[in-house]
């Protein structure tokens, strides 16, 4: 009888649990699956999420695909849906940076100008994937500062013999041995990932701005649920995991 009158108490008390989709940026992976966790087991709810590059999120939402929050790795991806209508508005929530990764083990690459040696395997992000455009961004910092010469952007990517639709895919070829380099967040070099690769680290004058929004989809079912994983995410708690995972908080 005891044990009849708890499930049916569990039950009502999940009664109210709504099911939640998330579509957040690849780079979030592992802090969002985390967060999700702990956010379930605070509210009850019961919360999936669909991870990929911002871009292909975007379009798969401009396309019809239904969600009820969206975690973008830049206002790039973001923006336009708030503009067609299909998010209210966004928040930023966290910060990233940009690390250059190379095979444990390999000394090809060693410093920044190591990635300008001919022959050397590059492997980046396609242009339109958030980690993809920062990048790009940062190799013409370089280039403007004159460090390494101003045609340096155009010599590193001569090398490039691979882009990747998002940025766990970009670390993957490096942690294979398919490359000798590869540009990722700061984020992406997990525990995991730092069995097998060495990072070298890219300066702050280089390192561009990459800050995350996230927002509550117009035509979520579960809008006020949706608002709840907002500001957990926001909150204390989702801001800690996010720091363990290696964000920055947002501005």
């Amino acid at each position: 009888m005891r044990r009849t009158l708890a499930l049916l108490a569990l039950a009502l008390g999940n009664a109210g649990a709504a099911p939640l989709t998330v579509f957040a940026a690849s780079s979030l992976t592992d802090a969002f699956t985390e967060i999700g966790r702990a956010f379930d087991a605070q509210t009850g709810n019961r919360t999936t999420f669909s991870f990929a590059g911002s871009q292909v999120l975007r379009t798969q939402l401009t396309q019809g695909a239904r969600a009820d929050v969206f975690a973008s790795a830049n206002a790039a991806q973001f923006d336009p849906l708030v503009e067609e209508g299909l998010i209210a508005s966004g928040q930023a929530f966290a910060r990233n940076r940009l690390a250059v990764i190379t095979p444990r083990g390999s000394t090809a690459v060693r410093t920044l100008a190591d990635l300008t040696r001919p022959g050397l395997k590059l492997v980046l992000a396609e242009r339109a994937v958030p980690v993809g455009d920062a990048t790009r961004r940062a190799l013409d910092r370089i280039a403007a500062s004159g460090t390494y010469g101003g045609d340096f952007a155009a010599r590193v990517l001569r090398n490039l013999v691979s882009e990747e639709p998002n940025v766990r895919q970009v670390a993957l070829k490096v942690s294979l041995g398919q490359a000798d380099a590869a540009v990722v967040y700061v984020s992406d070099v997990t525990p995991t990932l730092r069995r097998s690769v060495r990072t070298v680290a890219l300066p702050p004058r280089f390192n561009p701005p990459v800050s995350y929004p996230v927002g509550v989809l117009r035509g979520s079912p579960n809008a006020e649920e949706a608002q709840a994983f907002v500001r957990f995410v926001r909150g204390p708690e989702g801001q800690r995991i996010l720091r363990k995972w290696g964000f920055l908080p947002a501005p």
